[in-house]
């Protein structure tokens, strides 16, 4: 998975979205004609879902992953109400070849869809052992390049969060943007997606410059970035650099370097929430990020804290999502509920982050807020859409 560094038709009404209920968690509009691409079920029945989680890896950081995300399944099949769902978890270790046999034996078993696993490799492996078996795989990976076929990614994509924020800030009259990129893997996945996204929002990219991933190198970098992005009258960075690597520093050297935040504004591809302390960098004041529903996914926060007596890891929120859909379609008593085309329905489905829903080339979309940074605080600027078809879409 690429990190992410540390996302209606019938509109929701007055249903209140900031309402953890039931109701509105597993809600789902009305489908289209269903197809028969997947597994029939009988939704009188309990539905055996698949958890593959990274346990038995040896490292603590996935056995902490796996626990959450089993909570946040388990939290979500809580607030089913009649639906009953039979998850059935299986460990991964974080290996393909072992989420591949894992996903077949999910399948030997009776397991009628999978959730999980967490990165694109074990992802790409657990769908192509189930493919010819008709059993679609919901991944927790925000990797697109895998995506597709039997697989769907569920992780907050950079094309989903580079088109909310290249359409914000064309409205915001800062549609002449430079793109500032990691010379990564997930730096030049970003730097496409980033470009795409402005000129799909209408804008321009007037500059796009890249670095080293090394401290001496973003020093070096910062001058000329600053000097092109004046040079190409770039009215937003659009960065790709996240609080955990080049974001501190970068921001730093480029406001040093005379960039302040009239004259050009920050754009974050990554949060910068996570950690709440980056919030106080004075290189991103100013600047704006995208981020899922914060009104829904502080109440799920708090509801996990007090169900477990620990704060979520934010990924079992992807977990609850994942149930959250599953459950909503087999409520509607159909036996196609887990084919294809009922999983891409065009409403999409309501969850802790937000709305969203799965494309049929197995992407995502999600319904993401526009927050600023002032005085170190974070600020909605532009608030989630309750429906697709809104604002912000």
């Amino acid at each position: 998975m690429f990190p992410v560094f540390t996302p209606a038709r019938k509109a929701m009404g007055r249903r209140s979205l900031l309402a953890l209920s039931a109701a509105a968690l597993v809600s789902a509009c009305t489908p289209g004609p269903i197809g028969q691409s997947g597994p029939r079920i009988d939704t009188t029945a309990p539905v055996p879902v698949a958890l593959l989680v990274p346990a038995g890896s040896g490292q603590a950081t996935d056995e902490l992953l796996a626990r959450n995300l089993q909570n946040g399944a388990r939290l979500a099949i809580s607030d089913l109400g009649s639906v009953k769902i039979d998850l059935r978890v299986y460990n991964t270790a974080g290996q393909p070849q072992q989420a591949a046999a894992m996903a077949t034996k999910a399948v030997d078993e009776g397991v009628r869809i999978i959730l999980g696993p967490v990165n694109s490799a074990e992802a790409a492996a657990a769908s192509v052992a189930v493919a010819g078996r008709g059993i679609n795989v919901i991944s927790f990976s925000n990797n697109t390049e895998v995506a597709g076929g039997n697989l769907f990614v569920l992780g907050p994509t950079f094309r989903n969060t580079a088109d909310r924020l290249s359409r914000f800030a064309v409205r915001q009259g800062k549609g002449r943007m430079m793109v500032v990129h990691e010379q990564t893997p997930a730096g030049e996945v970003g730097r496409q997606a980033i470009t795409e996204g402005v000129k799909r929002a209408g804008g321009q990219v007037v500059a796009t410059q890249g670095y080293a991933f090394s401290q001496t190198d973003i020093v070096n970098a910062a001058p000329s970035i600053a000097a092109n992005a004046r040079n190409a009258g770039a009215q937003a960075l659009f960065m790709t650099a996240d609080p955990a690597g080049a974001l501190p520093l970068l921001t730093q050297l480029l406001r040093e370097n005379g960039l302040d935040a009239g004259s050009a504004t920050f754009v974050g591809l990554t949060r910068w929430d996570i950690p709440a302390a980056t919030l106080a960098l004075p290189g991103v004041q100013g600047g704006f990020f995208a981020l899922p529903d914060p009104g829904l996914y502080q109440q799920y926060q708090a509801r996990y804290q007090t169900a477990f007596g620990e704060p979520p890891h934010w990924m079992s929120g992807l977990a609850y999502d994942g149930i959250a859909a599953i459950g909503a379609l087999v409520k509607q008593g159909n036996p196609n509920a887990l084919t294809t085309a009922a999983l891409t329905q065009g409403q999409g489905f309501v969850g802790v982050n937000g709305i969203f829903r799965l494309r049929k080339d197995g992407t995502n979309e999600r319904g993401l807020a526009i927050a600023t940074v002032q005085n170190g605080q974070m600020q909605i600027v532009d608030p989630a859409p309750r429906a697709f078809g809104g604002a912000g879409f």
